[in-house]
């Protein structure tokens, strides 16, 4: 079994970290927005499609 080595882990760990290719800043608003966008978006629909089948339960058990 290979011995730990913290050192050497957080070496290979910045030599990883450098090779990364991180997103500007406008990308990650702008992904970030969409994603907001996107959620608000889906809580409508669900908002709506919920409100639906409570309509239609609610007349099929007045019958």
């Amino acid at each position: 079994m290979a011995k730990f080595d913290p050192a050497q882990f957080v070496r290979e760990v910045r030599t990883e970290t450098a090779r990364v290719t991180w997103p500007s800043r406008k990308e990650t608003l702008v992904t970030t927005g969409i994603v907001l966008a996107l959620s608000a978006l889906a809580a409508v629909f669900f908002l709506v499609v919920d409100q639906l089948i409570q309509l239609a339960m609610s007349y099929v058990f007045r019958i």
